[in-house]
Parts: C-alpha cells; structure tokens; sequence
C-alpha cells in the first residue's frame, strides 16, 4: 500500500488535473472489482436452488416488472442482492483507496445509500427491459441476464464517479488547496 501511498503523492505534485485523472483509473479498478462481485453474486444465486424455484414467480411492484419470460422473482433477487453488495464494496475502498475520504461516515454513506437506491431502481427497472429485448432478439437466457447486468453497471460506473468525488473528499486536501490559492 505504500506504493499507492507513493503514486497518489506524485500526482499531488503534478496538479489536480493528474489527480483526477489517476483517481479515475483507481476508480475503474475498484469498479472492476465490484462488477467482479456482481456477477459472480448474481450467477452463483441464479443456482441456487431455492432462487431458481423463483424463475416461475411473476414479480410486479411498482415500475418493476418481471414476467416469467424475463426471470420473474428470481432475476430481481438475484440482481438487486448482487448489485447492493457490489456498491458495498465500491463505496468503502473507493472512499478509503481512490478518493482517501475524511467526510463524515454516516452523512456521506447516508448520501450515497440514496443515490444508489435511486440508480438500483432504475437499473432494476432497466434491467429486465433490455433483457427481455436481447431474449426476443434470440440472445441466450444466461448471456442476456449478463449483458443486461452489464449496461446497467457501465451505466452506474459513469454516474457514480463524479458523485463519489463530490462525496468522498478529504477534508485536508480541500483545506491545503485554499490555503494554497488564499497565499
């Protein structure tokens, strides 16, 4: 760790546009890791046998819906238990490794716990919208639910990032920075 420790100390020096930059690609890493989390949730729970008894189960609540012909009760389980675990893994090593956030715990998780409901939601919601379209297009069951699950990811990684900077500042760096300007 006193490598990354190193790296984040020489983009420091170099300005906050390199900065940026290099938390970006700690950022895709972590998102890496966490889609990693996703799928291998999500798959192992499609077979376990009490969720797969669910793919029969018609599941409608809300904007939600997820007939037979898309997964039914099982899909939902399995994607929105695999995707709340991912965003556990995101937001404590990107807050920790990526961004080094000095932020108030229980505020900024508060925050982020919203945002990601907001964008489980909607992925929830898109989920089975794209995946019943690549069924209908002939794509297999087991490579629609991943590609599915995918968009919804890369959609997630390209919201989350400027949230997470927003939210996951150190406090130090910000005050350094307008001490800095201020002299």
């Amino acid at each position: 760790m006193a490598k990354l420790k190193d790296i984040d100390q020489k983009a420091e020096e170099k300005g906050s546009l390199l900065v940026t930059i290099w938390q970006l690609v700690k950022f895709t890493l972590v998102s890496l890791i966490a889609m990693i989390v996703q799928v291998v949730t999500q798959n192992v729970l499609f077979i376990i046998p009490a969720i797969k008894a669910l793919e029969t189960t018609e599941f409608h609540w809300f904007v939600f819906t997820y007939g037979v012909d898309r997964g039914g009760l099982k899909y939902f389980i399995a994607f929105n238990v695999a995707n709340v675990l991912a965003q556990i893994v995101a937001f404590f090593v990107n807050r920790e490794k990526t961004f080094g956030g000095t932020t108030n715990i229980p505020i900024t998780l508060t925050i982020y716990m919203i945002f990601t409901v907001a964008l489980i939601c909607f992925s929830a919601w898109l989920s089975p919208a794209l995946n019943g379209l690549l069924l209908a297009r002939g794509v297999g069951e087991q490579l629609s639910l991943n590609i599915a699950m995918m968009v919804c990811s890369a959609l997630q990684f390209f919201l989350y990032f400027p949230v997470d900077k927003i939210l996951m500042r150190n406090k130090e760096t910000d005050k350094a920075k307008k001490e800095a300007k201020a002299s």
